[in-house]
């Protein structure tokens, strides 16, 4: 596995190993041993999987507050998405930043998000099946999202069909309004 830089800091892309012949391919999707050589220290506890059946749906921005955060190792088994996290710590030098990032099941590529950010993705193409990895469990009290076109974020997401948004993505607030509670420690 290699560990992929991406501007913001403590979110990487994970490059798998991929071991393939004309019968098909082989690859780790999670070791702890090889993310702790690459100073990815996660202890994940949750699976979840999601099915979008068309190209342009969107989702997020989402996240769980304190004390229920969420690392999450999100990838795609089907299709394509444009993966997006997003700085939700106040303080940080990275604060509402965000990065963009396409993850298929042709490049098989994950994306690594820390605690403390936000994360959505929209589909690129038809039948898209992703599927991610979280480091604590689900929370309904403590989950939370924000507008997907706030602009004091910016997330370019191209052109964005409102009948392809949940009522709950739809009607989420602005992060100005929200009680995310992700406040930036200098270790981090």
């Amino acid at each position: 596995m290699k560990k992929v830089e991406t501007g913001l800091p403590g979110v990487y892309i994970i490059e798998p190993q991929v071991f393939g012949d004309q019968r098909g391919y082989f690859m780790e999707t999670w070791s702890t041993r090889n993310f702790q050589e690459m100073g990815l220290n996660y202890e994940f506890v949750q699976d979840n999987q999601s099915f979008s059946a068309q190209k342009g749906i969107l989702r997020g921005i989402h996240f769980q507050k304190n004390p229920y955060a969420q690392a999450k190792l999100v990838r795609v088994n089907r299709g394509a998405v444009m993966d997006v996290a997003v700085d939700l710590r106040k303080g940080s030098p990275s604060y509402l930043k965000w990065v963009a990032v396409e993850l298929s099941a042709e490049n098989k590529r994950m994306l690594m998000i820390p605690r403390g950010f936000g994360h959505g993705f929209k589909t690129l193409t038809d039948d898209v099946e992703f599927i991610y990895k979280v480091d604590n469990l689900y929370s309904k009290e403590c989950d939370r999202g924000i507008r997907f076109d706030d602009p004091a974020i910016g997330v370019d997401w191209g052109e964005v069909r409102e009948e392809l948004l949940s009522p709950k993505d739809m009607n989420a607030p602005l992060l100005s309004e929200s009680d995310c509670n992700f406040v930036y420690e200098e270790n981090e």
